[in-house]
């Protein structure tokens, strides 16, 4: 796309008409930094001219958002390489929304990525590594082998930070021994500086190369830290050992703080060395969820050979061969072969599902006994355990609400504490007396060494992604971080019926008819109406009705009416099927008969529908739909934990109260259309509740859009991953108190871990900086400051590890 200098051309989403050009280009004027600016509705495009002072091009893309308008993007999450604290995430986010084109950026340093919403047509992932590789960071582009490549860097990584940390303890050791003991040793600083100088610039030469990335760019990170404190206590040193006479004319000794800037340095290492180890725990659920995909597969290819090749070749439409024991390899279908497969992974089921021709089967399942070959409907990123794996990938790298005031915390923290550490020297080179020099450069680089944002850029991400693990250990699926926050706050769930209370599996118990039609014909018109319907209640009339192999008759029109049933045109004659309201509502008549029929099977739990011409009912036919086995234990939980629990359903009065029964609720609404079901959430939430929507994520999606926290059951092969904020992928209503525990359990990591996080801050800087001098004549040694340090961030690890050996059932 050629553009001119300081123009833009975006591509908009939605326009219709040559007045929805005039109103975005209306947004548009009001906008500071735009020189000038056209919509042209023709090419569906804004092309806009800056002026000096340009607007961040996020506003630009909120403007049109806000008109109702949309712009064509993508969004995407990249492994970034090189982040070494809180501050670099935010660093990274700032270079990258510097950049036109760039929407939106959420960078996690516990996680090492950022996600990135981009126009494509305006900026290149390129350009993106670029701009990242300018401040000393740089992003993996590489989609197909993100995963892999990241590992791999990650590893190399490791490996050399190990071996930077051996050589800086080793060479830190003796400076360590002869500062503390043999000072006065011939030629003591000299030795001490040749032993320190490879630990600075060359094992500890990259704090300074960052720091200077940093420092071009008017930035500042844990590295500038770093390299302010230790290369300023090595350069006094230095010159105290070639002019040591400078102080001496004065009455003072010359003193030399090698020890101190070569062990911190060693201390950072190797507190870095343990932070890796422990974060790359963290990501372990990612790791076995992975791993549930086979490297390789055994296709068939025509005439019968079977070649085996990996899984990264396998197109749709393969033949695959799935031997005993082995695990699926793609979402297929069953062509050949009967067999036994374990898929508790997506259903959550111990039991073996049998597997034959036509059956569908997933990535990741295992396959007990029997071998079958299957056609490959899914392969990649389409498959169900891909969509999952993205989804936790997504979910850990997403931000909590209390992460987004750290990171302003953060952003600022570096300056402040450089501030601080500033002001320290000053005011021990006033009043500090003869050593106030001295004592203030110690101070001053003790501060900076100690005031390491690493434990607070770790605090909630590492929590976060330990916590949104668990829950894909035992099948809850979290969308975001802000859901798992959120949901412990939660004072009110709606439960819908079928599907979540019962199993959502409907089977015909009776099938009443009337002598006013034949039995045949009533069928083949029922068997008809209902086969165009994919409703849980319609599809098991049709199956029902398939047993007695009825043949359906040709259909003129059929009329979907929501929350009711259908109306069907035959031959010019009006039918129905759909519930009480259905009849009345078209004036039908339900003899006296039918109605204490329905009645009496309504109050055992059954769903009674009904089939009837333009006058009267013709079949009663009544639906039974088991209620799960942990429904009711799930809702006493609910309940014991102070939680308001309500059942919303569409069905009827008497079938609800009889399953509201069975499972212990006394809040229920029976004849709930999903409008109904959405305004019910409002009506609490205006009562001040937090409210909690459980549903197939589908028939309950505006209900869903309007709760705080939105859980969607899933159905094993068709789960709703995409509809609500959470996933329960067994469909076991029992996980839902186990999703609240969850984020009971990860808030309260995140509160300890930022505790942790600040007060090695609050406690050391001003010990740091000498507050305790007047009183007791304490001076906080470098050396312990930099093992403080090392230690707060290892401390806020390790307890967000402490979270995954918690239990939540």
């Amino acid at each position: 796309m050629e553009t001119l200098k300081n123009t833009i051309e975006i591509p908009l989403v939605g326009m219709d008409s040559e007045h929805c050009a005039m109103l975005i280009d209306g947004g548009l004027s009001k906008l500071e930094g735009i020189s000038k600016h056209r919509v042209d509705f023709n090419n569906n495009k804004a092309v806009i001219e800056f002026n000096s002072k340009k607007p961040e091009f996020s506003y630009i893309v909120k403007t049109v958002r806000d008109l109702g308008y949309d712009v064509e993007s993508i969004k995407k999450t990249f492994p970034i390489t090189g982040m070494t604290c809180a501050s670099c995430a935010v660093s990274t986010e700032s270079i990258l929304k510097s950049l036109d084109g760039v929407i939106s950026v959420a960078s996690n340093f516990a996680n090492a990525s950022a996600t990135v919403e981009f126009i494509p047509d305006l900026v290149t992932l390129s350009q993106m590594k670029i701009a990242l590789q300018s401040i000393g960071y740089d992003m993996i582009i590489d989609e197909e082998n993100a995963h892999d490549l990241k590992e791999k860097i990650h590893q190399n990584l490791y490996v050399e930070l190990r071996n930077k940390t051996i050589w800086a303890v080793a060479l830190s050791f003796p400076v360590v021994i002869i500062g503390m003991f043999f000072m006065e040793m011939p030629y003591a600083n000299q030795i001490m500086m040749v032993l320190t100088t490879p630990v600075l610039f060359w094992f500890g030469r990259n704090f300074f190369i960052n720091a200077y990335k940093q420092i071009k760019h008017f930035s500042a990170n844990m590295d500038t830290l770093v390299a302010l404190s230790t290369g300023i206590a090595y350069l006094f040193s230095a010159f105290n050992t070639f002019y040591p006479e400078f102080w001496h004319k004065r009455g003072l000794h010359a003193h030399v703080y090698f020890e101190a800037a070569s062990v911190v340095i060693a201390f950072i290492l190797l507190g870095k060395l343990l932070e890796e180890k422990a974060k790359s725990n963290t990501s372990s659920a990612i790791k076995k969820l992975i791993g549930l995909q086979p490297k390789t597969v055994t296709v068939i290819h025509e005439g019968g050979h079977e070649m085996e090749m990996p899984i990264s070749k396998v197109h749709m439409s393969n033949i695959l061969l799935v031997k005993p024991g082995d695990k699926i390899p793609v979402d297929g279908e069953v062509i050949e072969g009967v067999s036994f497969v374990d898929e508790s992974m997506i259903s959550g089921e111990p039991i073996p599902v049998e597997k034959r021709q036509g059956d569908k089967v997933f990535t990741g399942t295992l396959n007990q006994k029997g071998s079958f070959k299957i056609k490959a409907l899914k392969v990649g990123s389409e498959t169900v355990l891909a969509q999952i794996i993205k989804m936790v990938q997504e979910a850990q790298g997403s931000k909590a609400p209390v992460q987004k005031l750290v990171d302003k915390i953060a952003a600022i923290f570096v300056p402040v504490v450089i501030a601080l550490s500033i002001l320290s020297l000053m005011v021990w080179w006033i009043f500090g007396g003869d050593n106030g020099l001295t004592q203030g450069l110690l101070s001053m680089v003790t501060v900076l060494v100690i005031a390491c944002p690493c434990a607070l850029g770790l605090a909630t991400p590492t929590a976060i992604m330990v916590g949104v693990g668990k829950g894909a250990e035992h099948g809850i699926l979290i969308k975001d971080a802000e859901s798992l926050e959120l949901a412990k706050n939660v004072t009110a769930i709606i439960l819908d019926k079928t599907g979540t209370i019962t199993e959502g599996k409907p089977e015909v118990t009776d099938f009443i008819i009337s002598d006013i039609i034949s039995a045949d014909q009533s069928k083949q018109i029922l068997m008809a109406i209902e086969s165009q319907s994919a409703h849980p209640l319609a599809e098991a009339v049709s199956k029902y009705l398939k047993k007695d192999n009825t043949i359906p008759i040709q259909l003129n029109s059929i009329e979907n009416i929501t929350g009711k049933g259908v109306k069907a045109i035959i031959d010019g004659q009006a039918y129905f099927v759909g519930n009480k309201a259905l009849m009345n509502e078209n004036n039908i008549q339900i003899n006296s008969a039918d109605s204490e029929k329905a009645a009496a099977l309504q109050s055992e739990a059954k769903t009674v529908t009904f089939f009837s011409d333009s006058k009267q009912v013709l079949i009663v036919i009544a639906i039974a739909d088991k209620v799960k086995v942990n429904s009711a234990k799930a809702i006493e939980h609910l309940q014991n934990q102070g939680i308001e629990v309500y059942m919303l359903t569409g069905d009827n009065t008497q079938t609800a109260s009889a399953v509201a029964k069975q499972v212990g609720l006394i809040n229920y609404k029976a004849e709930f259309l999903p409008a109904q079901k959405s305004e019910f959430i409002k009506e609490l939430q205006a009562k001040g509740k937090v409210v909690a929507m459980v549903g197939d994520g589908i028939n309950d999606s505006q209900a869903l859009a309007q709760s705080d926290v939105s859980i969607a059951m899933g159905k094993g092969s068709d789960i709703a991953i995409d509809v609500a904020k959470m996933t329960i992928i067994s469909s076991d209503l029992m996980l839902i108190p186990e999703a609240i525990k969850l984020s009971r359990l990860t808030v309260k990591t995140i509160r300890q871990n930022l505790f942790w996080a600040f007060i090695y801050n609050i406690i050391g800087i001003p010990i740091a900086a000498g507050l305790l001098y007047p009183f007791n004549g304490f001076i906080l040694n470098p050396m312990i400051a930099g093992a403080a340090m090392a230690l707060s961030s290892v401390s806020v690890v390790s307890n967000s590890l402490w979270l995954k050996l918690k239990t939540i059932n």
